[in-house]
This record gives C-alpha cells, sequence and structure tokens, in this order.
C-alpha cells in the first residue's frame, strides 16, 4: 500500500521578471520514499525546491504539505512544519563541537535558563547512534570528514522532528565508501518514514537509492515515474528532450602522434610533507593527462603547486623549456596557464558581479589604455565566448549568480579561453552539472586539445577520464602508481590500479606494526 502524500505540489508557477523559471509544474512527494528531482541545468529544480523551502514565494499554483495548505514566505516557517534542506556547501560551524553544531539554535537548557553541555552531548550521541554514527561529539567538526560533516547536518535536521529532508548534491564531495554510509542514513530515514527529496547529477546514485523520479526541462514538469520503469538512456532522453543514445558510452580516440609533439609542462619529483611523494608527470601539446584517485590523493595539491598557489614543495617544474617556480597564480597566468577550480562558487565566481565581468576578470589587462578599460570590445569577446560555448543567459549584464551551475563553469571556461592559455588546469570541471552540460564541457576539452591546447584534468568520475584522456596518472596517497596510455586506459584498469596500490599500503602498515612490536 502507497504511503500517504507529504508534499503536494500543483500547477505552480514562477518567473523572475520576463524569465519564467517554473510554468504549471505539480509534483506528489510521499512519506517513506525517496524522491529524485532531475533535469538540466536552468531546468527549474533549485527554483522549485526554493519555492516550498521558503525562500522564494511562487506566482500561482498551491502547495500543501502533510495535509495542510502550506504558503512558506521563510525557511523558518519550512522548517517549523518539518521541512529540512541540506544544500550542497554545508551550512556548519567547523570549529564548534559536533553536539554545538547539531543543537544550534535549539539548545537544550535547564531550569536556569543555561546551556545543559551534558543533556546536549548525550542527546547528540544518540541522535548520531540512531544514524549508525558513533563519533566523539565533543570534538569540533572541522576534525572530522565531509561525510561525517554530512550525517551531522542530517542529524541537526532531524532535532527539528523533520518528515521531509531535501538533499541537494550531497555527495559531491564524498568517496565511494563515504557514499555508502550516506545511503545507509537515507535507508534509516526510510525507515523512519522520513520523506527524502535527492538532487543529484550522478545517475547512477538515482538508480541506486531512489524510489521516484520526477524530471523537469525548461521549467516544465515532464512527468513523473517509478524508477523500475526507467533506465539510463530513458531518463537522460527525459532530460535533454531527445534521444541520449550518443552520450552514453562515448570515448575518445587516441592519437598516438601527441607522444611525439612538445612537452609543455614537465614535473620532477615534486614532494610536499606528507601530500605527496616524488611526483613526476610530463604534459605534451595538444593532449589531455588525467589524474585518477580517491579523495586526498594528491590530485588538487599538483595543480595548486603548478599554478604559483602553493610554494612549499621541493622538486622542479619545467614549463615550455624553462624551469619554473611560480610566486603566485598572477605569474602562471601571465605565462599562459589557466586553472578552473574545483569549488567554483567559494575559488571561481564573483556572484554579485555580471556574466561579463565574471568572464573578462583576468583578461582585463588586456582590454585596458590609458587607465580605461574597452567596453566595446569586452562586451564583442563576451558575446562571442556566450555563443560559442552556448552560455544561457539573459544578457552579458546578467548577474552571475542567477544562472544555473552549468552556465557558470561555461562562464569561467570562457574566462580562461578568451586569453588563449597554453595549458588548461581543470579541477573537477563537471562537478554538480547535469549531464547535458557535461556532455558540452567534455566536447569543450576535447576540441582544446585538438587546437593544441595541453590539458591536465582531474576528476572523480572516472568514466569521464576513460572518455576524455590520452593518458591517465593514477595516484594513491600521494604517490604516483602507474600510467595508462590510449586502449589501456579503461574503468576496471583504474579501479585495479587504486585497490592493489590500498592493498599494498595496509600490507605495509601491518608489517610496519609487526615490526614494532
Amino acid at each position: 500500500m502507497d504511503s500517504a502524500i507529504l508534499l503536494e505540489i500543483k500547477n505552480v508557477h514562477k518567473s523572475f521578471a520576463s524569465v519564467k523559471a517554473l510554468a504549471d509544474v505539480s509534483v506528489d512527494v510521499r512519506a517513506g520514499e525517496v524522491h529524485a528531482i532531475m533535469g538540466e541545468n536552468g531546468a527549474g529544480k533549485s527554483t522549485l525546491i526554493k519555492i516550498f523551502t521558503g525562500v522564494y514565494q511562487k506566482d500561482e499554483g498551491t502547495i500543501a504539505f502533510d495535509g495542510q495548505m502550506f504558503e512558506p514566505t521563510t525557511a523558518l516557517d519550512a522548517q517549523l512544519v518539518g521541512i529540512s534542506t541540506i544544500y550542497q556547501e554545508l551550512n556548519l560551524s567547523p570549529y564548534l563541537s559536533v553536539a554545538e553544531n547539531i543543537f544550534l539554535g535549539r539548545e537544550l537548557r535547564n531550569k536556569a535558563g543555561m546551556i545543559d553541555w551534558k543533556t546536549t552531548q548525550k542527546e547528540a550521541k544518540r541522535r548520531l547512534l540512531d544514524l549508525g554514527i558513533d563519533i566523539d561529539v565533543k570534538t569540533p567538526l572541522k576534525q572530522y570528514s565531509t561525510a561525517i560533516q554530512q550525517m551531522v547536518s542530517i542529524a541537526r535536521a532531524l532535532v527539528i522532528d523533520a518528515k521531509m529532508i531535501v538533499m541537494d548534491e550531497p555527495t559531491s564531495s564524498l568517496d565511494k565508501k563515504e557514499v555508502e554510509v550516506l545511503f545507509g542514513v537515507i535507508r534509516k530515514l526510510i525507515a523512519m518514514n522520513v520523506a527524502v527529496i535527492y538532487v543529484s547529477h550522478k545517475m547512477d546514485e538515482i538508480f541506486k537509492i531512489c524510489d521516484t523520479v520526477t524530471v523537469l526541462k525548461d521549467g516544465r514538469g515532464v512527468g513523473t515515474y517509478p524508477i523500475g520503469e526507467l533506465n539510463m538512456v530513458k531518463l537522460l532522453s527525459l532530460m535533454i528532450g531527445k534521444d541520449a543514445g550518443s552520450i552514453i558510452g562515448r570515448s575518445k580516440k587516441y592519437n598516438a602522434e601527441k607522444q611525439n609533439t612538445p612537452v609543455v609542462l614537465s614535473l620532477k619529483n615534486i614532494s610536499k610533507g606528507s601530500l605527496l611523494h616524488g611526483i613526476d608527470l610530463d604534459i605534451h601539446e595538444g593532449e589531455v593527462l588525467g589524474l585518477a584517485g580517491l579523495l586526498g590523493s594528491g590530485r588538487t595539491e599538483i595543480a595548486r603547486i603548478i599554478f604559483g598557489d602553493d610554494l612549499y614543495y621541493s622538486g622542479e617544474i619545467e614549463y615550455c623549456g624553462v624551469k619554473v617556480r611560480f610566486g603566485s597564480p598572477k605569474d602562471a597566468i601571465k605565462k599562459g596557464m589557466a586553472f578552473l577550480s574545483e569549488d567554483r562558487k567559494t575559488e571561481g565566481l564573483f556572484p554579485h558581479m555580471n556574466v561579463s565581468d565574471n568572464m573578462m576578470v583576468v583578461n582585463l589587462p588586456n582590454l585596458t589604455k590609458g587607465g580605461v578599460i574597452d567596453s566595446a570590445e569586452q562586451e564583442r569577446i563576451c558575446k562571442e565566448y556566450i555563443e560559442q560555448l552556448a552560455i544561457k543567459t539573459p544578457s552579458t549584464a546578467a548577474i552571475i549568480r542567477n544562472l544555473s551551475g552549468g552556465n557558470q563553469q561555461k562562464v569561467i571556461l570562457a574566462r580562461w579561453l578568451c586569453m588563449n592559455p597554453k595549458l588548461m588546469i581543470l579541477d573537477e570541471p563537471t562537478r554538480g552539472i547535469d549531464v547535458g552540460a557535461k556532455s558540452e564541457i567534455e566536447k569543450l576539452i576535447q576540441n582544446l586539445s585538438d587546437s593544441g591546447i595541453a590539458v591536465l584534468f582531474i576528476s572523480s568520475e572516472i568514466e569521464e577520464l576513460v572518455r576524455g584522456c590520452d593518458r591517465v596518472a593514477v595516484l594513491y596517497n600521494g604517490s604516483k602508481v602507474c600510467e595508462f596510455v590510449g586502449d589501456q586506459i579503461s574503468y576496471d584498469h583504474i579501479m585495479d590500479a587504486i585497490a592493489e596500490a590500498g592493498e599494498q599500503a595496509y600490507a605495509k602498515t601491518i608489517g610496519e606494526g609487526a615490526v614494532a612490536q
């Protein structure tokens, strides 16, 4: 027997100025189910969620929650009826303890009005144990992994006796084991009859954890489907509005001649404390070199050292045939390096600035004469890249935070492309964007390679590396364990190399322990 409908959204509309964000959208979410909201960037997912969580107010339509008509005007309104949201960027206080974070704003007090720390810690411990997590709740939150912090967010949500929890890209910063822990917690929530609305661009997760999928496209509801009625190709086709068969299974054609082109970047014996150990890498002109490895394997550390963002390392870097040691990213940019950071929201975007200023910020010195910016040329270049990269924006003057994640990412890519780089460092360039935008960015990386630009491509999604790289270097705990070239590059080969490195590290640890005894 189906569970009762908990959230009922009927014929909801929402516009921002002249832009129609939602048009006649209807969704039912039942208690005790994991309900995915799917769609390309700009499909209306975030707008819909913000409406029933009180961030935005709808223009038309009705919303009912737990059998009552519901008109939230603030996030507090949503919390008071039992709706809690866990955002992609965790809204926690890292320097407070786990217990303090769980009860922040809902402190447990004694008769004298003082915080009852003993009860607070006891209750925090109990709530985490209910989710299968056994940690010291007196420890500052920052000392725990992102996965544990996710669990603390969930425990905090349950303090308000949440009937529904919205999870926005909850696994974007988690490794495979941490994802399994999160899924275990979601199953416990379902057993407690809590509804979970799940938003993710990782398709395999949708089929693994979700019961129902609602698909949006261009602000309209395409339909709601039991997960058993869908497969990968059908779901993608519904999202993009055309047959997705061409996207599934696409792979890069390896050109062996790229190994004979000039070396753009060479790393020799790069080390940094306990993080990196004697890394050697070469990247040729027009080549895509992938870095594979688990979180903490050293991929981002290598990228930041190359780009002059980390000065404390040993070893040598040779760039375009010359030994270099950049003192700052500014030095690297002057030499034709570009770096797209994995965290676009805090390290890539100027959220309150417009599309044009975000795109041209690196290129402004080339557009300035006598201290005056050539605004006409800035506008021309910006429009050229908007067209070239198919960036969906009302105008160059649109505030970038109002664009979808995929279009924000394209703006940042355009920022670097307009300076004609020799080397592009792309750290998780497709994180948090939909399959359509992801496909476009992967094609763009191929075009960069074909035009002679060297690309260092870092991704946690091994399938992306298999599809897009000429070579892949596999890292484990700060060491390079092997490289794969051309047809050697496969999901199984990369995962086997990571697993073997892990087994060797474990065996070494056991051996050292035996010697110590």
